[in-house]
This record gives structure tokens, sequence and C-alpha cells, in this order.
């Protein structure tokens, strides 16, 4: 398997640290309102690696934080908190907002079948981790303390960009907003580790530390959560592009330094959902869920086949006009795979299912390459092989792509067979009434019911008296694939 790691900038082939198992970790949303679709288009894909290195038969351990504590705009201590604007915004405490917006995360990954990772820490349960790795930071001389908070100092690295090559004049103050620059500090790309002063005199969440009463800065969470869970060393860290800097060049840089050694070996990063303005965010109001989708009529899934059919480290645009051909290929797939009939007794061809499901594995192991991988799903249902190996790999493979592709099926097979039987029974109360009003279409009914058996009884001699009979009458049959009609001439 390989895998493009933005550290190295280099495809790279998978070896994680322990054979066999595979430790993962995901950057979590921060729960002051809702998650817009170009957030989730991020952890569909993180959900897709997860999936697909279970299905290769890794033990996969996957931890996600939840950020309910310190988001700043910036590590200045610039901007609105952002838990604390979500609270006054809608007038509740900084907890009920992370409670209520957490559900409402994990209520659209359901819809769009994003597995739960296997421990979800919000960022408030671990203050005591935090504060331990700074303490040891401050030991070893990463980190000091200015003006009531404590930093880390990034001149004490050898390397800090790690994920881009520009110059120190080139980068913003840390930030990934314009700001003012923090005159508390040293360096002006250090950071915060613990914030104790802050403009935000009201800020809701606060604890106790050896600097005095204050509350972590952002990086810390997910360095401090992640090594409780999964240890040292760490196999995947994964994150939306926009996470590549600061906030994950700041965890690599606190993460080692307090631990002495290297820390994560691969980098997955999304590349954006774009508008046709530009990136999409919350704050510019182009504030698309999953609920106006729906609103919309689109199926979540719909949703979720729009991305994979892009690569992750392609840029992605949305518009309503793609969700629309989105919609339609998902709804010609779902009905080719509808159509797929098995014989009675007929059984999976366990040769023509491996062969096949070759181009399948072969498109994930490229850099977890979706788009190849739909095309390799389109491949089956062309492949020279019987409908019940088709069915067999297109349940196979959506263990990994999750698009509910057998139960869509299922339900538009039940949707069509319901309208069948609706349209039988309209036509059989039609006639009913037709026969009660005039007794010679009562007669041409019990003639057609009776043509039928004798044709089914392979008695066709019968069958074609009976045609003849009405045909006498000046009645003409019309055989169609719904059944027998007739016209009085």
């Amino acid at each position: 398997m390989i895998l493009y790691n933005s550290a190295s900038h280099k495809r790279e082939e998978f070896i994680p640290n322990e054979p066999g198992k595979v430790s993962m970790y995901t950057c979590g949303p921060t729960v002051y309102h809702f998650a817009h679709i170009g957030n989730l288009r991020s952890y569909i894909m993180e959900d897709i690696l997860d999936r697909y290195l279970r299905y290769a038969g890794y033990d996969v351990t996957r931890v996600m934080n939840i950020t309910d504590v310190g988001h700043l705009s910036s590590d200045a201590d610039e901007g609105e908190d952002k838990m604390l604007k979500g609270a006054r915004r809608e007038h509740k405490t900084v907890m009920e907002i992370a409670a209520y917006y957490t559900d409402a995360f994990f209520a659209d990954c359901e819809k769009l079948h994003i597995r739960r990772p296997d421990i979800v820490q919000p960022a408030t349960g671990c203050i005591d981790e935090y504060i331990h790795i700074i303490e040891t930071l401050m030991e070893k001389g990463y980190a000091y303390f200015s003006n009531g908070n404590v930093y880390f100092d990034t001149s004490k690295l050898e390397k800090y960009y790690i994920f881009n090559e520009q110059d120190a004049e080139d980068l913003a103050v840390g930030v990934r907003e314009s700001v003012e620059e923090d005159t508390n500090k040293r360096n002006k790309n250090d950071f915060v580790l613990w914030f104790t002063k802050s403009k935000f005199e009201d800020q809701a969440l606060k604890w106790d530390s050896p600097w005095g009463v204050g509350y972590p800065g952002w990086h810390i969470e997910c360095s401090g959560i992640s090594m409780k869970y999964l240890g040292e060393h760490l196999d995947i860290h994964c994150g939306g592009i926009d996470n590549a800097f600061p906030h994950h060049t700041n965890e690599i840089a606190q993460s080692e330094s307090y631990l002495g050694h290297h820390w994560c070996n691969y980098w997955m990063h999304v590349l954006h959902l774009n508008t046709a303005d530009g990136k999409m965010s919350k704050s510019k109001g182009e504030f698309l869920t999953v609920s106006l989708l729906e609103e919309k009529g689109y199926d979540p899934m719909v949703y979720r086949f729009f991305c994979l059919q892009s690569h992750y480290r392609k840029a992605l645009v949305f518009s309503w006009e793609n969700m629309d051909n989105a919609r339609i290929a998902f709804d010609k797939l779902i009905a080719r795979i509808a159509s797929l009939k098995p014989a009675e007794g007929e059984t999976v061809d366990e040769a023509a299912f491996a062969e096949v499901r070759q181009g399948f594995v072969k498109a994930l192991d490229n850099d977890v390459n979706t788009s190849l991988a739909i095309t390799a799903l389109y491949d089956v249902l062309k492949a020279k092989t019987n409908d019940a190996t088709k069915l067999a790999l297109i349940a196979d493979y959506d263990r990994v792509l999750a698009l509910g592709l057998i139960d869509h099926a299922k339900a538009l097979n039940d949707k069509l067979a319901a309208e069948e039987a609706a349209k039988a029974a309209a036509k059989k109360a039609a006639e009913e009434a037709a026969a009660a009003a005039d007794p010679f279409v009562a007669e041409i009914l019990q003639l057609i019911e009776a043509r039928r058996a004798a044709k089914k009884a392979k008695d066709f001699a019968e069958a074609d008296r009976i045609r003849q009979y009405l045909a006498d009458k000046g009645v003409t049959l019309v055989d169609t694939k719904d059944g027998t009609t007739y016209k009085i001439d």
C-alpha cells in the first residue's frame, strides 16, 4: 500500500510501527456550530482510509478529539473564542453548545456512513495530560512563561516548517488569518501552550495549573490526546489541508520536543472543497450542511459518492450542477445493480471474484485513489461473470466505499415491485368495474384469463381458439409485457 506523506512530500510504502496494527489520529471538529460539507469531505476521505486498512486486515485503533475549549481564531489570542461565540449566539453555556453540536456532528457522520472512531475524546477531559507535557517542555527549555501565558519556543528547533518550504518571512504570524503580532512572544512563530492572561476575561472554562488559572492552547490538545491513547509512536495522522500550518506543524514541534524522538510516520491531508468563489467556510456565509442537502432532495450518499469520484489530494469544486450530475450517476448505478438477478441456485465464481477484485485493491493501494475505486466498481458490472458473483463483489467493495449500494438496490426493487402491484390492482379494479357494467366485457375478461391459463399449460391450440372466437365477435387481443389488453372493433 502506497500513501502520499505530506511530511516527506513523497509517495511511500505504508509500513506500520507494529506489524498488523495501525494507530490513527484524526483531528476532530470544533463543536461551536454545525459542520459544513467542506469539513465533512475530510472526514469521508479519512473514513475511507480507516475502512480500507481494516478491509486489508489491519487491526486499527482510531482516535478523534472534540475541540470544546481553547480554539481561538489565532495563536496570538486574536479574534473570538469559537466556543464562546457559539454560546453567546444561542444563549447557552459553552458545555451545552459543545454537547449539542457534538451530537449534531455525529448525526451527520451517521447519515454519511462515516464510522465513529474507536475513541472520541473531548479536549476538556485531558487537562492533566496537557499540563504534564507543558511542564516537561519547560524543564527541557522548549517553553517559557511570559506575561501570564506559556509559549513554545520555536527558535529551539532545527526545523520548524515541516509541510512547506516557505521562509519565515513569507508566513503569517503562526496563524491562518491576518492577525496582530503577540508582543509577549520571543519569536513571532512561537505559539501558546497555556493561557492565564487572555483578553477573554469571561472565558467560561478554566483550570488550576502551575502557571495560574487558565486553559490550554489549541495545539496541545491533539498531542496530549494522541499520546494518551496511541502512545509515543503514531502511524497516521489525518486532517484537512488547512490544519497543516500552523496546527499540525505545532503538534510536531511540541510532541517531538516532549518525546525526544520522531513521533508520527505518515501525514494525510485532504484538500479543500471549494465553491466557485473559493474555499468553503462558515465565516463567508457559504454554510452548506448535510441537512440543507436533504432539504433540497439529495440523499447524503449522493454527496459521499460525489466526494469519492475525486482523489483526496485534489481540490473539489462544489456546485448544485455538480451535485445533480452526481445524483444522476448514482441513481443510474443503483438501477444497474438492481437489475442484477442471479438465477435460482447460482453461486459465486470464486476465481472470477478474486480476479476482478484485484482492480479495486490496486486502486486503493494507490494512495487511496477512490476515483479509480469507483471505476473498479463499474468494471464489476461489465465483468464476464454471473450476477451472483457481481453482487458479491459489489457488497465486498462497499465494505470500504460505504455507499449502501445493496440496500439502495433492494429499496429500488421494492419500490418498483410496489408500483407494479399498485398498477395491477388499479387495472383489476377498472376491469371489475367495466365487467359489472357490461356483461360482454365480463365475458371478454373471463376469456382473456382462460387464454392466459391455456398458454401457461402450453395448450396453444386452446389459446388460439379463444383468440379467434373473440376476433369473430369483433374483439382484438393485444399482448404486452404487462399482460393482455383488448380493443373492440
